[in-house]
C-alpha cells in the first residue's frame, strides 16, 4: 500500500513562497509586464538574474554537489505558483525545470553546474505543445552535424544552450552562439512566454545521452509542475476578482453583494481548491515516485479548465475595465489559454490517464 500524498505546505515552503512573492511584488508589477510585452524584449532578464542568482532558484533541482540547492519538486512547485500569480516573463519552467530534468537524466554535470550558477539558460528543443507520451520531433545527424528545423520552442530566444533530440536517438547540447543556429520568433498568444523556430544548418554539440528517457522525464516534470503555475494564475484571478467586487458599487451597493455573483465566485473557489489538491499531489508524486504518471495526468486534465475559467470569469466580472489593455487580466487569460495546450492538451492527458488505470475506450 503506497503512502498517502502530503498535500500541505511545510514551514520551509511557506518561507520560500513569502520570499519569492516579496521579490516579485517589488520587481514584477503588472504595468511593467505589459510594457515588456509591447517591446522587443519580452523576457525580464534582470528579474531572472535576481531570481536565479541572488535567490538560487535556477539550481533548485540541481544537487548541492553541483552547486545547486538540492531541493525537490515541491519547492519548485511553490516557486511556480508565485511566478504564475505574477505572470512573470522569466524562463524558470523551461530552464530550471524542464531542461534541468533532461540534463539530470543524462548526467550532464557540467551543464547542470552552469545552470545552477545562473550563468546559462537552457531550453529543451521540443515544441511546447508536446505531451510526455507524445511523439518528439527531431533533427537529422549528418556527419556529426545537426540539420533541421524545430518549431514552438518556448524561451528559445533567451537560451544559451538548446537540448536537441536527433534521429540517432541522442540528445545534443547546442550553443545558440553557434553561427549554424538560427532562432526566429514566432507569433505567440502568450507574450510573456514567447516561442520560436529553431533552425540548425550544420550545428555541432556534444551528445549528452539518450533522448527518449530524458525528454520523457523532462516533459512529465514540466506537465506536473505546470499545474502549480496554473494554480497560481487561478488563485490570483479569484483573489483579485473578489477584491474588485467588494470595491465596485452599483445601485449604491457593492457588486459583490449580488447573490448570483456570490454563487459564481463560490463555484470558482471550489474549483481552485480542487486544483490546489491536484497540483500538490502531482508535485509530491514527482518527489516520491508514487503513481507519478497518474498524478500528472490528473493534474493536467483538470488544471487547464480551471485556469481558463478563472480568467474568463475575472474578465467578465471586472466589467468594462477588464476589457482594457491597461488591466492585467488579459495577460492571465492568454497565459491560461497557452498553458492549456502546453505539455499536452487536457484530452491527451485524459487518454494517458485512461491508459494508466486500464480504462481504455472500447
Amino acid at each position: 500500500m503506497s503512502a498517502q500524498p502530503d498535500l500541505l505546505y511545510s514551514e520551509e515552503e511557506e518561507a520560500l513562497r513569502a520570499a519569492v512573492r516579496d521579490l516579485l511584488t517589488d520587481h514584477c508589477d503588472p504595468a511593467g509586464v505589459i510594457a515588456r510585452t509591447e517591446s522587443d524584449t519580452p523576457h525580464d532578464l534582470p528579474l531572472w538574474k535576481t531570481l536565479a542568482g541572488s535567490m538560487g532558484l535556477a539550481g533548485l533541482l540541481v544537487p548541492e554537489s553541483l552547486g545547486g540547492q538540492g531541493a525537490t519538486h515541491r519547492e519548485a512547485a511553490v516557486v511556480l505558483e508565485e511566478l504564475g500569480r505574477a505572470v512573470a516573463p522569466v524562463p524558470y519552467l523551461t530552464s530550471a525545470v524542464v531542461a534541468t530534468e533532461a540534463l539530470l537524466a543524462c548526467g550532464a554535470d557540467d551543464l547542470l553546474t552552469e545552470l545552477a550558477s545562473a550563468t546559462t539558460v537552457a531550453a529543451l528543443a521540443v515544441g511546447l505543445h508536446v505531451a510526455p507520451e507524445g511523439a518528439v520531433p527531431h533533427v537529422r545527424l549528418e556527419n556529426g552535424a545537426l540539420r533541421g528545423e524545430l518549431t514552438g520552442i518556448a524561451d528559445a530566444a533567451v537560451a544559451d544552450v538548446l537540448l536537441v533530440p536527433a534521429d540517432d536517438g541522442g540528445l545534443y547540447a547546442v550553443r545558440t552562439a553557434d553561427a549554424a543556429v538560427t532562432v526566429t520568433p514566432q507569433v505567440s498568444l502568450d507574450l510573456t512566454r514567447p516561442v520560436a523556430r529553431v533552425r540548425l544548418d550544420g550545428a555541432a554539440g556534444p551528445r549528452l545521452g539518450d533522448a527518449g528517457p530524458a525528454v520523457r522525464r523532462a516533459l512529465r516534470s514540466g506537465a506536473g509542475l505546470l499545474a502549480s503555475e496554473q494554480l497560481g494564475l487561478a488563485d490570483w484571478l479569484l483573489t483579485e476578482t473578489v477584491r474588485y467586487l467588494k470595491e465596485r458599487k452599483q445601485f449604491n451597493r457593492q457588486v459583490g453583494g449580488f447573490q448570483a455573483l456570490k454563487h459564481r465566485l463560490a463555484r470558482l473557489w471550489l474549483e481552485v481548491a480542487g486544483l490546489r489538491a491536484a497540483a500538490r499531489n502531482a508535485a509530491d508524486a514527482l518527489v516520491t515516485g508514487g503513481d507519478t504518471d497518474v498524478a500528472v495526468a490528473v493534474a493536467q486534465a483538470y488544471a487547464a479548465h480551471v485556469a481558463v475559467r478563472a480568467a474568463e470569469e475575472a474578465l467578465q466580472l471586472h466589467g468594462g475595465i477588464g476589457m482594457t489593455w491597461e488591466h492585467p487580466v488579459h495577460l492571465y487569460l492568454k497565459r491560461a489559454k497557452a498553458d492549456s495546450i502546453a505539455y499536452g492538451t487536457p484530452g491527451a492527458h485524459r487518454e494517458a490517464l485512461a491508459e494508466a488505470v486500464d480504462l481504455r475506450t472500447p
